[in-house]
């Protein structure tokens, strides 16, 4: 793969993680509205992102594999570098959660969790900031969470993971700002997704935990994060920001409110 390599296409091209399903798949979805061709990477076969950008018209490369095997990443890259010759934009979408008090945690969950949210990530920024690098131009979005920002309990190794995918936004912007690629993160709260009906199938929390405590009163939308995602990738409306984390938490991280008196303002 030659970062160097020139662009071939006058259409800007992102480059989603975990765009089978949920945020990822309604990120790939709205930037194809926006103009941008699409590269997908996912363990699952991404079918019905797939068959949605194609019936929009959109341009789409879906590749499968696990993001946090150098090996993969490298020729994901290439296939991209290939099909469409430069790349614009990265979400780094993907990730897993772990509900687990931390006495509980082994090892190998803890590990495993640092991996697909935090280690990967990292291998996608390089493979794919080498060729933004290269043009002088790019932008990079970090899908981390409000449990980047804040403590959650039960979630050590999550919460962990995406303090750590914050302190790496933070850091590629103050290294790459100045070469032309941006990066940020946007910070959802609770979304309904997947994974949410997953983690609430274990039985470890409601949807009343979620909307009592939010001031919004609801849960957050996949809409509503790609929305922020599209925002921070597109230079038209974010030239200038860099280094930042967009929380979309409806006001979570910053209501200290006791829950009566924030049940009683609705």
């Amino acid at each position: 793969m030659d970062p160097k390599q020139s662009i071939t296409s006058d259409k800007r091209v992102a480059v989603i993680t975990g765009g089978a399903q949920g945020i990822g798949r309604c990120t790939s979805e709205l930037l194809t509205e926006r103009g941008f061709s699409i590269a997908i990477i996912d363990l699952q076969e991404p079918t019905a992102t797939v068959q949605a950008i194609k019936h929009s018209g959109g341009e789409v490369l879906s590749f499968t594999g696990d993001i946090c095997r150098e090996e993969i990443v490298d020729d994901f890259a290439h296939q991209v570098l290939q099909r469409f010759g430069r790349v614009d934009v990265l979400v780094n979408n993907a990730g897993i959660s772990l509900i687990r008090p931390a006495e509980d945690t082994t090892a190998a969950e803890y590990r495993r969790v640092m991996e697909v949210n935090l280690v990967a990530p990292f291998l996608l920024a390089r493979t794919f900031g080498r060729i933004m690098l290269a043009a002088r131009s790019g932008s990079i979005v970090n899908v981390a969470s409000i449990a980047g920002l804040l403590g959650v309990s039960d979630r050590a190794a999550y919460n962990a993971s995406k303090h750590g995918l914050v302190g790496l936004t933070r850091t590629l912007a103050a290294e790459w700002g100045g070469r032309g690629v941006r990066v940020n993160a946007v910070c959802p709260g609770w979304v309904k997704t997947e994974m949410d009906a997953a983690d609430q199938a274990r039985g470890t929390y409601s949807d009343a935990d979620i909307t009592q405590r939010v001031p919004m009163g609801r849960f957050a939308t996949p809409d509503d994060v790609a929305r922020a995602i599209a925002f921070l990738a597109d230079d038209a409306q974010s030239s200038f920001v860099n280094g930042h984390t967009l929380t979309v938490d409806g006001g979570w991280s910053s209501d200290a409110s006791w829950e009566s008196l924030r049940l009683n303002k609705r």
